[in-house]
């Protein structure tokens, strides 16, 4: 398939294979996905770890895909240096790391994987909130110690304890339905009506939530809202000596009130995955205020970091990518209309995304008109400020065409595929 590329330009002038399209992968995304975009003839380069601002800058020259996970930051400084760059792919569930403004502004698509690694995180908040009540990381860490401490004192059953879940999404949802299933009773809270799975029960406000829940586990996304969502304040509200985890974002949770709480043993562990700076690669030097303490279970944001959750992410976002370099279709793109176009090799495709004004489509298809472009299908969808509408034509469009379709002030990319 063969694809002429621009950016805000005024006039596409490079035209590409697929063969000619270079994809830079970063965090050690999954090599499925790597794999995936090779074997559709797109040059794929990799990297391990996640980049600052200047060095990404550097690396994304030329790069026509990127595909990152949750600590590279995509800032409009990194965007206005990257004029070949036609999507990004979140290999993970958030893109609050993503100016969507920005790269919706300069016409870039964004794909994540929403769904993709839920179960892992679940499953993990489960294995923490065992091990947590029965203690079983401070009895693996006095063994490895050679401290033998057979004692029941502070080890529980979670059978007929109270969770409350802080973010009913999808994976707050599925670990309701979990953990009821292991005898634990459930309620949960969120900003958003959500409909109860099985026995939950709504709180209608988190004071609610905190002064009835044996274990308090967050599941917000990354928004600007939610930092500092859980506080010194918060914190004094849960119940004695009840369990505390974070498996979400590490913006939401005052470390340092988190923990003078388990220093003083108000709250008598937690678990956290997140946290509001991370390492950008392996063994880079980790610090928090949580370091040393027993009654806490730290991991390096594993939450859906299994062999296959990532398999699935990196096979999910690598085809979105390739469906839109190649394409077009935006099927589940975070920022951009959704278009879920067939490939047709038969026929020349026209992309074009633009500033959802009044009269673009009839002002688009009558430049076709006046130059005797048959359209023989078309398919047009609007989000917010941007539209984006696919034409099929027969014939290959000539360059006077694309130069006066570039040149309309409601353009904002436009790329002919065939």
């Amino acid at each position: 398939m063969m694809m002429t590329m621009t950016t805000t330009a005024p006039f596409p002038t490079a035209r590409l294979e697929d063969g000619d399209v270079r994809v830079l992968l970063l965090e050690n995304i999954h090599t499925d996905g790597a794999d995936f975009l090779r074997g559709k003839g797109f040059q794929v380069e990799t990297r391990d770890g996640a980049l600052g601002e200047d060095d990404l800058i550097e690396a994304i020259q030329g790069v026509h895909l990127l595909g990152i996970r949750s600590t590279t930051y995509i800032t409009e400084k990194v965007l206005a240096a990257a004029p070949d760059l036609l999507a990004i792919g979140a290999f993970c569930i958030g893109t609050n790391q993503i100016d969507l403004t920005a790269t919706t502004r300069q016409g870039v698509a964004v794909f994540n994987a929403p769904y993709s690694n839920t179960r892992s995180v679940v499953e993990l908040a489960i294995a923490e909130i065992i091990s947590l009540a029965r203690r079983l990381h401070e009895k693996s860490t006095d063994m490895h110690a050679g401290v033998w401490n057979k004692s029941a004192a502070g080890s529980h059953e979670i059978r007929g304890r109270t969770l409350g879940i802080i973010g009913y999404g999808n994976i707050g949802s599925q670990l309701s339905v979990i953990a009821e299933a292991l005898g634990l009773s459930v309620v949960f809270y969120d900003i958003d009506d959500k409909l109860a799975l099985g026995n939950a029960k709504r709180c209608s406000t988190l004071e609610e939530l905190l002064a009835v829940s044996d274990v308090v586990t967050l599941h917000v996304d990354g928004r600007p809202g939610n930092a500092g969502l859980f506080g010194a304040e918060e914190m004094a509200q849960m119940k004695p000596r009840s369990l505390f985890l974070n498996l979400s974002r590490g913006i939401a949770v005052d470390t340092a009130a988190l923990r003078e709480n388990l220093e003083s043993g108000h709250i008598a562990g937690a678990a956290v995955d997140v946290f509001p700076i991370e390492p950008k690669r392996q063994g880079d030097a980790f610090d928090s205020d949580l370091r040393g303490l027993k009654n806490v279970i730290l991991t390096p944001h594993v939450g859906g970091s299994t062999e296959e959750a990532q398999q699935d992410i990196g096979r999910f976002v690598a085809s979105k990518l390739r469906s839109y370099a190649s394409y077009g279709g935006t099927s589940l793109s975070v920022n951009m209309p959704e278009l879920n176009l067939p490939a047709d090799g038969s026929k020349h495709r026209l992309a074009l995304v633009h500033r959802n004004a009044p009269g673009v489509l009839a002002t688009i298809n009558g430049l076709l008109g006046e130059h005797g472009v048959n359209i023989e299908a078309q398919s047009l969808s609007t989000r917010g400020e941007i539209g984006y509408v696919v034409t099929d034509v027969a014939d290959e469009i000539g360059e006077d065409v694309l130069r006066e379709l570039a040149s309309l002030p409601e353009t904002v990319r436009l790329r002919q595929l065939s």
